[in-house]
């Protein structure tokens, strides 16, 4: 072979190594649309890259298909791709379609339960991002088929969905939220605590009712030792718990006004007319009313009532407790 054959070779190979290097920064960094919409792109669980990337370029997203393809697998995210919903764009480079893909950047959404909330606000404050509808979620934390199926016996998961900041994939389902609220109460739900209620004597359902029942009632962490504490109290010695948002639970939202009427509801879980606890919760609660449940302060109160400020006048006599009922009742119209 001749020098001039050898150069000429040289020369194209150069050229095509020039020529392919340039197809592939156009690939990478030159988007198909420098003014393309944002469109949703849902990869479905077992889609496999191939199918991905047929996917992506009927949508208008990649140029190449075939580029894209041998670059993912290059990249080594063939079988990575996590399923769900993907804001993608067509004025992405391809590069960053492929950073996006590798990343699992799905559309997710951060939802706050607070403490105390029942099944219905949860369900209300999940439907209103659009997470789930509303009838979807109450129904599926009252189905005894997948409540036994998870390991409760209990008739609803109230009580254990446990309030937290979640993050969402959009797309989840009623039956995903519920089962990631009831993996946190069992991260939260430590042998510490398992012991500590078997040493006071209480099931786990007990424990939570009560700490249920402390979540609505003390609205400041310094008192929840010893609203707990007035409550064992009153259980030791047989007296109704008389807890106000006990005799509305099921009959309206643990928000609104308690009247002397509902005090009086023929309800199984009213504390004014049944002895003991109720049969189950009535509110989810949080680490902190668990543990005060559990750890009761060291005082001999049996009443409290409401200094209209948050906190709670604690008292040990009957006597004592009426004074006080009427001195902030009276504060009450006072400030009106």
């Amino acid at each position: 072979m001749t020098k001039n054959i050898k150069d000429l070779i040289g020369v194209a190979l150069i050229g095509l190594i020039i020529v392919f290097l340039i197809h592939i920064y156009i690939a990478l960094f030159i988007p198909v649309s420098p003014t393309g919409e944002w469109k949703e792109v849902v990869i479905q669980k077992g889609m496999n890259f191939r199918e991905i990337t047929s996917l992506l370029k009927k949508e208008g997203m990649v140029r190449d298909g075939f580029t894209f393809d041998v670059l993912g697998r290059t990249f080594g995210i063939t079988k990575k791709v996590r399923a769900g919903y993907y804001s993608i764009s067509p004025s992405m480079p391809m590069i960053e379609i492929l950073k996006t893909l590798k990343k699992g950047m799905i559309i997710e959404y951060s939802l706050t339960i607070p403490e105390g909330l029942t099944i219905e606000d949860i369900a209300d404050a999940i439907e209103k991002p659009g997470l789930s509808r509303r009838e979807d979620f109450i129904s599926i934390t009252k189905d005894r088929g997948f409540i036994k199926s998870i390991g409760f016996d209990a008739d609803s998961l109230e009580g254990y969905l446990f309030p937290d900041t979640y993050l969402l994939p959009k797309g989840v389902t009623s039956q995903e939220i519920a089962e990631r609220m009831i993996n946190r109460f069992r991260e939260v739900i430590t042998d510490e605590i398992g012991n500590r209620a078997k040493e006071m004597g209480f099931t786990m359902g007990e424990v939570i009712t009560l700490a249920s029942i402390i979540e609505r009632e003390a609205q400041v962490d310094s008192e929840r030792a010893i609203v707990s504490a007035v409550y064992h109290n009153r259980l030791r010695k047989g007296m109704l718990l008389q807890a106000d948002p006990t005799a509305i639970y099921g009959k309206k939202r643990l928000n609104e006004k308690i009247t002397k009427k509902d005090l009086q509801n023929k309800s199984p879980y009213n504390t004014y007319r049944i002895t003991g606890l109720p049969p189950g919760p009535i509110a989810n609660p949080g680490l902190k009313s668990i543990k005060a449940a559990l750890h009761p302060a060291d005082v001999d109160y049996l009443f409290f009532v409401s200094k209209n400020d948050g906190t709670h006048h604690f008292s040990r006599t009957a006597v004592e407790h009426n004074e006080a009922v009427l001195r902030y009742q009276k504060e009450k119209v006072a400030k009106r």
